[in-house]
């Protein structure tokens, strides 16, 4: 590459030689990558090469087996998913591919009718219970892949929301006999998953359904839910590897199931994932999609996020990536310590929605308002044939002049983005999609030195969330004798450090039929006095 010319918004034939010096291109994978509306500039650029090549170096290390993860001593091995030669000893490579075959078999096999529910007919619904990227991966394969009639209609418990298990269930209360369940958790101890577990169970078995017969488990061999499922005999067990996190776990049974239950082509959507994964193990920087990307990232935010990314993928079937990228991206890089135990708040803040519509939204902020962000559109250019032109209006134009306009009245106002192209929008394209992502955000990593594979900020919260659990527990305790207490009483008797977490517990607990009382005023409460009536 020749010297680069510096970004500049008011010059359309300097902006030209930067989108032609920086564009990337993969002919096989239709696939291009344009960076050249970012502040990557030539110094930039010259200044990150010694930390690449220890990127490079790292991912290498990474992909043959070395311990990534030095908080839980575990291996990353995603990459093995869509390419099992890859995996570090014989054994593992061929678990990985005898895992792909099952799914691929159970779910032809449900889709045809050869397994039926208990009650003699053939399986009508899914329901999905999982939490985090077991949630997100699968909603993302569904909404991007499944097409009208095909497959079978999902429902997900993606949350520990009554109301939505309320109304999940209500939906499918006609079907529920006829629902396969499917139980994901790695741990198989995880809250959310099991409480969405028990409440699908306990409504499925009071209408006459065989929850044995209807359950299949994904979680790590040998776990709390794989003992279980084998206890009882469920249906189908899929096995989830402990050197896989659940953010980058779509590529894994995580992903693969929902989409052969839905009629994807999981092995095109493996198959674009490794493509990807070659493309970015090319070791020189301006030649590699995901190091562009990163190097995009790194100089729009100086180092240290201080641009949000703004995802705008002009595709509905696309509608709940930035939502997917909001875990992968944010879990991965929103760290407090550096490896060397510094203290860094590293992280990069995502959201998103899609294109057209954000043309209606928040597009106006963008262009005149706060610069701390960078946009990331996602285009595909192929149109469905069945929607023709009416009166001479191809709603595919209008979409692609939506996003060239946007995308010129951002640079218009010196705002920074960068622009994803797939030839055809199909299970490939998206396996490539992701896997872009997946590199660039570890290259990120390896660049301001943070461990991309822990999630230590997870791990408080649900410590947090016992101790209020087990907090309530107590207070319950205390106010069954039927006593009236204050805030202040409760504070003394249980040795809370501030009354505030009492008033959220009780507070929630008089909302509703739980047997509390309350006196007093909610908007002062210091003058409450709760029992138990």
């Amino acid at each position: 590459m020749s010297q680069l010319p510096a970004f500049n918004g008011h010059d359309p034939a300097t902006q030209w030689d930067r989108f032609c010096a920086l564009l990337w291109h993969d002919e096989a994978l239709g696939f291009w990558l344009d960076v050249s509306r970012m502040a990557l500039d030539q110094p930039g650029l010259d200044a990150l090469r010694p930390r690449f090549a220890q990127a490079f170096e790292a991912m290498a290390a990474l992909e043959a087996g070395a311990i990534a993860n030095p908080d839980e001593q575990r291996m990353v091995g995603h990459y093995w998913l869509r390419a099992p030669q890859l995996a570090p000893d014989a054994e593992s490579g061929a678990h990985i591919a005898s895992e792909v075959d099952q799914i691929e078999t159970f779910g032809r096999r449900i889709l045809a009718g050869e397994l039926m529910a208990p009650c003699g007919r053939p399986f009508t619904d899914v329901l999905w219970i999982g939490i985090g990227g077991s949630g997100l991966g699968p909603l993302l394969i569904i909404r991007a892949l499944q097409e009208q009639e095909a497959g079978l209609p999902f429902h997900f418990f993606d949350n520990v929301d009554p109301q939505g298990m309320s109304r999940t269930l209500r939906a499918l209360e006609e079907r529920l006999t006829t629902t396969l369940v499917i139980v994901v958790s790695k741990s198989g101890g995880t809250p959310e998953p099991r409480l969405g577990m028990q409440q699908a169970r306990a409504r499925l078995e009071s209408r006459g359904g065989t929850w044995a017969a209807q359950a299949v488990a994904v979680t790590m061999q040998g776990s709390q839910l794989d003992r279980l499922a084998e206890q009882e005999g469920w249906l189908q067990r899929f096995d989830m590897f402990d050197w896989v996190g659940g953010r980058t776990s779509i590529t894994s049974a995580v992903g693969l199931l929902p989409g052969a239950l839905a009629g994807a082509d999981i092995r095109s959507f493996l198959g674009g994932a490794a493509a990807m994964d070659e493309a970015t193990r090319v070791a020189r920087l301006e030649s590699n999609p995901a190091a562009l990307m990163a190097a995009s990232w790194y100089q729009a935010g100086e180092g240290h996020g201080a641009r949000d990314m703004v995802v705008l993928p002009y595709r509905d079937r696309l509608e709940v990536f930035s939502r997917y990228l909001q875990q992968l991206v944010m879990e991965s890089l929103g760290k407090q310590r550096d490896r060397a135990g510094q203290i860094v708040n590293q992280g990069i803040a995502v959201y998103g929605n899609k294109g057209s519509t954000d043309q209606h939204a928040y597009v106006q902020q963008l262009r005149d308002g706060v610069d701390n962000f960078f946009v990331t559109f996602i285009e595909a250019l192929d149109d469905p044939a069945d929607i023709e032109p009416v009166q001479g209006d191809r709603p595919g134009d209008f979409l692609e002049g939506f996003l060239q306009g946007t995308r010129s009245a951002l640079m218009e106002g010196g705002r920074q983005s960068m622009a994803i192209t797939l030839r055809r929008f199909d299970a490939r394209a998206l396996g490539a999609l992701i896997a872009l992502f997946e590199r660039a955000v570890g290259f990120y990593a390896e660049l301001v030195n943070i461990n991309a594979y822990d999630q230590p900020g997870v791990e408080a919260g649900k410590k947090a969330a016992a101790v209020i659990l087990s907090l309530q527990e107590q207070l319950e305790g205390r106010l069954a004798d039927g006593q009236p207490r204050s805030l202040a009483a409760l504070q003394n008797e249980l040795g809370s450090d501030s009354p505030e977490p009492l008033f959220w517990i009780l507070r929630h607990l008089c909302g509703n039929d739980r047997g509390y009382q309350a006196d007093g005023n909610w908007g002062e409460p210091a003058s409450l006095v709760f029992r138990r009536a």
